[in-house]
């Protein structure tokens, strides 16, 4: 029998941070994880350059049943103090826009620094570990949980599940951590993909057809949000962080709003250029493609003085107020983040650890909380990781 005074089931963002700041407490830690590699995620994230955290973090950028939850990890493990340990590493970072911080050189830096840490703390890591059964053994022990995996056993004082969501499950997820969350009598609300672009109904994904690869910043809403961000056009529909972003808000059947001029819509048509053709002045704000796809030919020739009050009032309609109902999303395979989880209010939002059973714990995505695009999401596994670092 293997027995430790903290298992963690996860090496992704969070477990690998709660085994960092548990280990200095001198207290002994195994991470067991079911892939052959570790941090899969961490590597993959921001094209490679993994987006790490934002500057700007706040309990508004993350979407919860209980919104409060966050604001205690997130307030004591700050988006400076996981820049620190990156700078304490001499890890070059830039920010690229929005307070989004990225690695210079590549994901692998954030990943090797945080195995150093591991490693320094003597952290043990089990790779293609598939777990069999969790049990809670007699409750006066020191070692309360069982762990049988399909080649060991193992006895822990506290438990941390830190199996994250069930977005793109080729790299690995898995609806594990919900399971064990559902056998200890957890509530959990139901899960959706998150950050996850749009496909499109057959009319308007043939009206969009040729503008693949097309992207054009842009004001995106619906009655829940609004986003400024690019959208770009794919052969499947929507996507780009304007998308990304307003997806974990929508609902199916909803409409959203799209203005494609959000910074001209009080000089449109103003300026005087009455005998210039639409074609030519509309493109000195957009792309040709996009013009020449939802304009008529016939409009587009003719000239601005040409054009009828009526005429006006519907081209500005068309780029300030976009509708389009989506047909849906792309689902899990293509999401980010998703959306739901275990119900926050069964948690302690100091420690992480299951209110109603001592020493068992849930961090990172396989909570209610889920954040924008931009690094959020990221800053929420090290916080909650580092919030339960301190207890288990």
């Amino acid at each position: 029998m293997n027995t430790f005074d903290v298992i963690i089931i996860g090496a992704g963002a969070a477990g690998l941070m709660c085994a960092i700041e548990s280990s200095k407490r001198s207290r002994s830690v195994i991470i067991l994880e079911h892939a052959n590699k570790i941090g899969k995620k961490i590597l993959m994230s921001g094209g490679g350059r993994c987006n790490f955290t934002n500057l700007n973090v706040t309990s508004e950028n993350f979407i919860s049943h209980n919104p409060h939850f966050c604001k205690s990890a997130l307030s004591r493990y700050t988006p400076a103090n996981f820049i620190n340990m990156v700078k304490n590493h001499n890890i070059a970072f830039h920010e690229k826009k929005l307070g989004q911080l990225f690695c210079d050189n590549k994901s692998k830096d954030i990943l090797n620094m945080l195995l150093s840490e591991c490693k320094n703390n003597n952290v043990n890591i089990k790779l293609n570990c598939t777990i069999k059964s969790i049990t809670e053994t007699n409750k006066n022990l020191p070692y309360k949980f069982l762990v049988l995996t399909k080649t060991d056993s193992y006895q822990c004082k506290s438990l941390v599940i830190a199996t994250g969501g069930l977005s793109i499950p080729t790299m690995g997820a898995t609806p594990f951590g919900y399971q064990i969350a559902k056998q200890f009598g957890l509530n959990i609300h139901p899960t959706r993909a998150g950050l996850v672009p749009f496909t499109l109904h057959i009319k308007d994904k043939e009206l969009f057809a040729n503008l693949s690869g097309t992207s054009i910043p842009c004001t995106i809403k619906n009655k829940e949000t609004v986003f400024t961000e690019n959208l770009l056009f794919t052969h499947r529909g929507l996507s780009g962080p304007a998308i990304l972003q307003i997806s974990s808000y929508w609902t199916p059947g909803e409409e959203i709003i799209i203005d494609f001029l959000p910074s001209a819509e009080s000089k449109l048509f103003k300026d005087n250029q009455a005998k210039i053709k639409l074609k030519k002045y509309l493109t000195g704000y957009l792309p040709k493609r996009f013009i020449s796809t939802i304009f008529e030919q016939t409009l587009l020739e003719a000239t601005l003085n040409k054009l009828t009050e009526n005429q006006i009032k519907k081209i500005t309609k068309s780029l300030h107020h976009w509708d389009i109902v989506p047909n849906g999303t792309e689902g899990y395979r293509t999401a980010e983040v998703t959306l739901g989880g275990v119900d926050c209010n069964q948690i302690s939002s100091k420690t992480m650890e299951v209110n109603s059973i001592t020493g068992l714990y849930f961090i990172g995505e396989v909570l209610d909380v889920t954040g924008w695009l931009g690094g959020y999401n990221f800053q929420w596994a090290w916080s909650s990781g580092w919030a339960a670092g301190q207890t288990v």
